[in-house]
């Protein structure tokens, strides 16, 4: 983007603020703004380019499928279909106590999960901040660190008057890790880190088994666990939906990044024929679909906003769906609009918008907070704009920026819609009909975000569409790791497929 141009400054006040001031140059006349007709020409041209037509989805959902396939066939491919060796669905009968560590982005977070049997369940938690620094030390000193965490979690809870974790002579409770950076698992108590996500770059870790970085780590501080699975959280949420309700087929993430996980039969797995398990087996696959139509770019209806985008993100090419659906992402193509429009001089003429050139300064939040502003005069715009861009806007404007915050979530959810029905089309659930758990900022607090997935569903299916309907995950990280580690223990305590 081209430099600041408004004729408008700004000065330092004793306090240290800083003190927006525009710079009126025809006496007290109002500053230049466009006209209610311009803005309603604008919009009627990004109308157009943001607007998914249900034939445009249908035609998305044909190409998502064979993109599926592909990834179940083929190894190394661009949407991984990663097999995550869980096998099957949990009774909802698994009962005990489990662990289960899940270290996020910002916490270390510990569960104690009581299963109760008939898909109930008790959790006692506790987070552990995670230092910026700590995300950068020696991988190993990381998984000391978790190690240590657990440990102190185990000698509290042992000390529990009200409920004391008992241990026999010799046993180690069952630990499912919850591990959401994307690895290759040859099975589910192993798993090989690909690259860092969300901020971490502990060195040492890319390409080495995490798995076995933690269990030695539980060895040196003599934590009396077992490390049973190593999980993705996307696995976790269909497991734990499940556990709670049984008609769950599919989990989905809409947060910051986007996910699914689905049952597979085993027959359709190619990539593991080599490994003999029996093809009528049935096991969880972790799509890590944020890539789907990536690098080639034949599929999805990328705007001139969505490639400024993407040529300067980290990954060029990359992660091509997230892109136009995640959390991360979506207020950095409305700002990309505005700045366009502030170049072509149709927006903030004689106004100093250097604040808002800072790429990814305007949040996803913000634009769920225009959406759902309810005031005639949307007052909540009036005070994103001056409060944190130090502008002012008109109601045409401001009118303006409401209907384009909907236009790119609406397309969001719509997308979003279409990886939806990719699994429900190739696994045949539109007859009988379906739940899917979904999780993250998006789904849970973008406003109206839910109704256009299941609008966006009924345009791809017609009105069996509406067999097919999300409902708020349970807690995969926690609780869907616990159930997974109860499962690969009955599983192994059987002898069934002990190898992996």
């Amino acid at each position: 983007m081209p430099a600041s141009r408004r004729g408008s400054g700004s000065v330092t006040l004793p306090s240290g603020q800083t003190m927006a001031m525009h710079t009126r140059t025809q006496g007290d006349e109002d500053l230049p703004h466009a006209t209610k007709k311009t803005m309603a020409d604008h919009l009627r041209k990004l109308e157009s380019i943001f607007t998914l037509t249900p034939q445009r989805m249908r035609m998305i959902v044909d190409a998502f499928k064979d993109t599926l396939d592909l990834g179940l066939q083929k190894p190394d491919q661009v949407v991984p279909m990663i097999p995550t060796w869980v096998f099957g669905w949990p009774t909802g009968k698994e009962v005990g106590e489990f662990l289960a560590v899940d270290l996020g982005g910002t916490n270390l977070r510990v569960c104690l999960v009581t299963l109760q049997g008939d898909g109930k369940f008790e959790v006692t938690q506790t987070k552990y901040r995670l230092a910026e620094e700590q995300k950068s030390v020696d991988g190993q000193k990381l998984f000391d660190f978790c190690a240590e965490c657990l440990k102190a979690f185990i000698d509290t809870h042992s000390k529990d008057p009200d409920h004391p974790l008992e241990l026999k002579e010799g046993q180690k409770f069952p630990l499912g890790f919850t591990f959401s950076y994307p690895c290759t698992q040859e099975r589910i108590d192993h798993g090989e880190l690909i690259r860092w996500t969300k901020g971490f770059s502990a060195p040492n870790t890319e390409g080495q088994d995490v798995a076995e970085m933690f269990k030695k780590a539980l060895e040196k501080f003599n934590v009396p666990v077992i490390m049973t699975a190593l999980i993705n959280d996307t696995t976790g949420t269909l497991m734990a939906s499940r556990y709670v309700n049984p008609k769950t087929q599919i989990a989905v993430i809409f947060g910051t990044g986007c996910n699914a996980a689905y049952m597979e039969n085993v027959s359709s797995i190619g990539k593991i024929k080599s490994v003999g398990i029996d093809g009528n087996a049935e096991m969880a696959i972790n799509c890590e679909w944020g890539a789907f139509d990536s690098f080639q770019h034949e599929h999805l209806p990328r705007t001139k906003y969505d490639i400024t985008l993407d040529q300067s993100s980290h990954k060029v090419g990359g992660q091509a769906f997230e892109k136009l659906i995640a959390g991360r992402y979506l207020g950095e193509i409305l700002r990309l609009v505005i700045c366009e429009l502030i170049d072509e001089g149709v927006l903030f003429l004689g106004q100093n918008t250097y604040k808002l050139e800072v790429p990814y300064v305007l949040d996803t939040a913000f634009l769920s907070l225009m959406e759902s502003d309810p005031t005639d005069e949307l007052l909540m715009i009036i005070g994103i704009f001056t409060h944190f861009f130090a502008v002012e806007t008109t109601l045409a404007e401001r009118q303006f920026f409401k209907a384009l915050a909907k236009l790119i979530g609406r397309r969001a959810a719509r997308l979003s819609a279409c990886g939806i029905a990719a699994i429900v089309s190739k696994m045949g659930y539109l007859e009988e009909g379906c739940l899917v758990g979904a999780d993250g900022s998006l789904y849970n607090k973008y406003p109206g975000f839910a109704d256009r997935v299941h609008e966006g569903l009924q345009d791809v299916f017609g009105d069996k569409g509406k067999n097919i309907v999300t409902t708020h995950a349970e807690d995969g990280s926690g609780v869907g790791a616990a159930i997974i580690a109860a499962m690969t223990k009955i599983r192994r305590d059987k002898g069934l497929y002990p190898n992996v």
